[in-house]
């Protein structure tokens, strides 16, 4: 299983969000490059960055870190927040970046999402947010009508090949994720899930193994519940 520490940019810091709420933000450090090499030093092999500022305000203020970061560590790196255009995705790729997460505009923009797809294959990766069984979008404020594991069928069936889910209720608690929903999703064949949302215990990282390609590992590395090393062997 692929292991992705999570580092949240918001104005050139490293960051979580409770549940996605700006109000209840915790600044980590002032370097997210920094966070990078400790991330990497301990055994990482990819990293997942989601760029807040983008995805509030469509702005991108921590392009230059995310630049440092690619073009400086020999890592896999996959990009998430306010990508709304075919501009900002070549921004990226152009990068060195491996993956770019379309969100809010996979929903509410299904032409966009199938062109880029066809155009870009394998690189363009969904954010499926799930609150209570359905689709959420726009910074989870937003609850649709589609229900989440619908729509991971239905983007497995126009091309995605990975697709990060997360069960919005977890997100930030500290106290585990919903391993029930990723061997649900495990059944639908051919698509690739990075489990998110939650993650904290080395026994969630043995169970996740055997059912999922991924797993997103933020707060918890942060507050020093799971040791990256630790996890990054019981993965293997």
């Amino acid at each position: 299983m692929e292991l992705f520490p999570a580092i949240d940019l918001r104005d050139g810091q490293a960051v979580r969000l409770f549940q996605g709420d700006y109000d209840q933000m915790t600044v980590y450090s002032k370097s997210p490059v920094d966070v990078a090499r400790q991330f990497k030093a301990k055994g990482a092999k990819n990293l997942h960055l989601v760029d807040l500022d983008g995805a509030k305000d469509g702005v991108l203020v921590n392009f230059e870190s995310i630049r440092e970061i690619v073009t400086d560590m020999d890592l896999f790196v996959e990009v998430g927040g306010g990508i709304r255009d075919e501009d900002r995705i070549r921004q990226y790729l152009d990068l060195g970046v491996g993956r770019v997460i379309l969100g809010t505009i996979a929903v509410k923009e299904p032409e966009f999402l199938e062109e880029m797809v066809r155009k870009y294959k394998e690189k363009i990766a969904v954010g499926v947010d799930v609150k209570d069984g359905f689709v959420a979008v726009s910074g989870w404020k937003e609850v649709t009508d589609r229900e989440g594991m619908e729509f991971c069928r239905y983007l497995r069936d126009i091309g995605v090949t990975t697709v990060i889910y997360t069960d919005i209720s977890r997100d930030g608690g500290l106290k585990g994720t919903n391993l029930e929903v990723y061997k649900q999703l495990s059944q639908i064949k051919g698509l690739q899930v990075v489990a998110s949302g939650g993650i904290s215990f080395a026994e969630e990282i043995t169970a996740l193994k055997e059912t999922v390609y991924g797993a997103i590992l933020g707060k918890a590395l942060y507050d020093g519940l799971l040791d990256l090393e630790t996890a990054v062997e019981l993965a293997k």
